[in-house]
């Protein structure tokens, strides 16, 4: 099926880390990805986080109001639920991402449950809405940007009001001045150029909550809700690639295979390398994990032999989930969490 003239557009206005940036433990800001639903707003000066709803206490923050507060940093690795897309067939039409819609960063903020904590949160509360300033038609509905969270996991102490990316503060395309980050969730929770706050009796019905980012067989099923990160294991392609195509060439002899793990739904228990396209699995050497929802990087050193070659790679988490060989298709073309498949040719 070939690339529509839209999903070109969408590509030119997103992308994702190159693969070879794996090597980097935190993504620098610039090859870390990027999805953008609508525009990049442009957020006025006088800009303040509004947090209302079933609380006690409405409250209203400046920038300054919240940099002033104690800050926490985490290490979080964020991946689209829509990475893998273009691998399924038919392929859903949307941004078509193959695997590169992933980064880690090293994000600063306030934590979430001490401003919920301060506005003293009403006993009907059910859930906690958060809306972006980003503005556009989406399936037809014409909406700002909303993702809801229910309330225990809005309570999570590691659940961030981030105003600084790797140091510096956020730049415009990831959000700036304050975004949510919600680690281990898939990238759509992680609401940008966040305006308000406000917690709910009831659970949000908006589009992105009750017909996008669901897992559907087909346009009639009402799909299961995307929420935390299936395991996925990324290589760093090795060797040079051609230029057109990416296919990889290295030299003969021994050959380190490395890359990053990450689980959104328990830590990395082990990574396997197949150099042979499936058919036998080793273990590979896991580093830790940079943090409890960072991801963990992996190395192998393959002997590798003249020849053509289809390197593969997987990753299971301490709760037994593991990486499928098979993508299982879905409308939206969602958490597509397949292994990676890296075609090589060894030269002598």
């Amino acid at each position: 099926m070939a690339i529509t003239l839209e999903e070109l557009q969408l590509a030119t206005r997103n992308h994702g880390l190159p693969l070879e940036a794996l090597r980097y433990p935190v993504t620098p800001v610039g090859l870390h990805y990027l999805l953008t639903h609508f525009d990049v707003p442009v957020v006025p000066d006088g800009w303040r986080l509004r947090v209302g709803g079933q609380v006690k206490r409405e409250l209203t923050l400046s920038l300054h109001d919240l940099r002033a507060r104690p800050p926490t940093t985490s290490v979080v690795t964020m991946e689209c639920a829509g990475n893998g897309r273009a691998h399924l067939d038919p392929r859903p039409v949307s941004q078509p991402w193959r695997s590169e819609a992933v980064g880690t960063g090293e994000w600063t903020g306030v934590p979430l449950r001490s401003l919920l904590v301060e506005a003293g949160v009403s006993q009907r509360a059910e859930e906690v809405l958060f809306s972006g300033s980003d503005r556009g038609v989406d399936g037809g509905v014409e909406q700002a940007y909303e993702r809801s969270l229910p309330l225990d996991e809005a309570f999570r102490e590691d659940v961030l009001l981030a105003y600084d990316l790797n140091g510096a503060p956020l730049p415009p395309q990831h959000g700036a001045p304050l975004r949510l980050v919600v680690p281990g969730w898939y990238g759509m929770t992680n609401v940008k150029w966040l305006e308000r706050i406000t917690v709910l009796e009831r659970p949000f019905d908006g589009y992105q909550q009750t017909r996008a980012y669901r897992l559907r067989r087909d346009e009639d099923d009402e799909g299961i809700p995307l929420t935390r990160i299936r395991p996925r294991a990324l290589m760093a392609p090795p060797g040079i690639p051609d230029f057109l195509s990416r296919h990889r060439i290295v030299d003969a002899g021994p050959c380190p295979l490395e890359g990053r793990a990450w689980s959104g739904l328990a830590p990395v228990a082990a990574v396997e390398v197949s150099v042979d396209g499936g058919a036998v699995w080793t273990a590979a050497e896991v580093e830790p994990q940079l943090g409890p929802w960072a991801w963990a990087g992996w190395r192998f050193v393959w002997e590798a032999a003249p020849g053509d070659y289809e390197l593969l790679c997987r990753a299971r988490d301490e709760a037994g989930n593991e990486q499928p060989l098979v993508p299982e298709w879905n409308v939206g073309g969602y958490a597509n969490n397949a292994v990676q498949r890296v075609p090589v040719t060894v030269r002598a």
